[in-house]
């Protein structure tokens, strides 16, 4: 059997870049699209659905992508999935019809879907233990940097006109050549030695739709967790400008700064988990809810705009370390022949918490004296988290130590 190099991991860590691109590439042209298609009934909810309906698409979407990978195999779709996100991103280029640019956005958010799905779970069908968990928790480290890379490099090439930035869309082919480059179709789970039985590897062959072996009761307990965690996980992405506003800072290249810098705790809490992530699932959310809970409150209640970030940057620090235990987490439940619907419905669950999220903080902030207000109420919602952690952490103690006295 072959095996992966630092290369395959690569390969299969870049496309995640592709799922953050959909949105925050195109955030700084946002304006100039308003204007473009004013004279558009209704442009003031359609033009930003020419950002939003990839996510939507992914939310939907990802469980059948992960049925359509266990069918017809990984590889061969997530290389077709890269040449349709290029053909449909690109196509805003030379477009001119509102209608038909938000046609090829659904294109957009269908080949995400199946490059979001696939290239996670070929990482977990090439890879294993640690290796596998260090490969996971670099996606959501790739999936931040990429942001702030996105977003300046987008306002850059918007300053030529807003279609520009849709030529990067094309960035897709480079990720399709390493792909074909250092990948093959896994036939099944990663073996110490090589078999040379046709007849075993006929067997383990895509072209599965069975759903024997799929572990609906522990995957609906990670995808409630995970829908969860994905609330807070966006929070502070999506409010933290605004908490800042309105804490009396009025520049907008200051408070891009000052939340990017915050941000940087996403990727240091994703290496966190890189060096940890062996102590169990139970200490680990006792840790990252805790950290979400803090920061939360410190985003509530300090007043002042030091204590708002330093707030931040403890949430996005639990933040970090969440993702990565999340996904390694399901990972670790799916056998090969469903990993591709488990990843999918994973994913999905994920997608659906950051459609949540602004709802959400929207909900307390009306009902409860404002965004300051919200973030304090969060804080308790993830110190509900943390009462659960523990008890599932004190659980697994005590079963553990009755398998010890037999």
């Amino acid at each position: 059997m072959k095996q992966p190099t630092v290369m395959t991991g690569i390969a299969l860590l870049l496309p995640i870049t592709l799922t953050t691109m959909a949105i925050v590439l195109l955030a700084p042209v946002l304006p100039q699209l308003m204007a473009e298609f004013s004279g558009v009934g209704g442009h003031e909810y359609l033009v930003p659905m020419v950002l939003t309906l990839p996510s939507l698409c992914v939310a939907v979407l990802c469980p059948f992508a992960g049925i359509l990978g266990d069918y017809f195999g990984r590889r061969r779709l997530l290389l077709a999935s890269f040449v349709l996100y290029a053909v449909v991103g690109v196509a805003p280029v030379f477009l001119t019809n509102l209608t038909h640019i938000l046609i090829s956005r659904v294109g957009v958010g269908v080949a995400e879907a199946l490059i979001y799905v696939l290239s996670t779970t070929m990482i977990g069908d090439y890879y294993t233990g640690a290796a596998r968990d260090r490969w996971l928790a670099g996606q959501t480290a790739f999936a931040s940097v990429s942001a702030l890379v996105f977003f300046n490099l987008g306002g850059a090439l918007g300053e030529a006109g807003w279609r520009v930035p849709f030529w990067v869309y094309g960035s897709a082919l480079v990720m399709f050549a390493l792909v074909l480059r250092y990948t093959w179709e896994p036939l099944g789970e990663p073996v110490e030695e090589p078999s040379d039985d046709k007849a075993e590897a006929a067997e383990r062959a895509p072209h599965n739709l069975s759903w024997a072996g799929f572990p609906w009761g522990k995957m609906a307990g990670i995808a409630a967790v995970t829908i969860y965690g994905s609330v807070f996980f966006y929070t502070v992405q999506i409010q933290a400008s605004s908490g800042l506003a309105e804490l009396g800072l009025s520049s907008a290249a200051r408070i891009g700064f000052l939340t990017s810098l915050a941000s940087i705790g996403v990727p240091l809490g994703t290496f966190i988990y890189s060096r940890i992530g062996r102590i169990g699932v139970g200490r680990l959310l006792l840790a990252e809810f805790g950290l979400l809970a803090v920061g939360f409150m410190l985003m509530g209640r300090t007043g002042s705009v030091p204590g708002f970030l330093a707030g931040c940057f403890i949430n996005q620090l639990g933040a970090g370390m969440l993702l990565p235990t999340l996904l390694v987490w399901s990972m670790s439940i799916l056998p090969f022949e469903v990993r591709g619907r488990g990843t999918g419905f994973w994913q999905s669950a994920f997608a659906l918490g950051q459609w949540i999220s602004p709802l959400a903080v929207t909900f307390f902030a009306v009902r409860m004296g404002g965004l300051m207000k919200s973030f304090e109420i969060l804080a308790y919602f993830a110190a509900a988290g943390f009462a659960l952690a523990l008890g599932m952490h004190l659980s697994a103690r005590q079963a553990s130590a009755k398998l010890a006295h037999g």
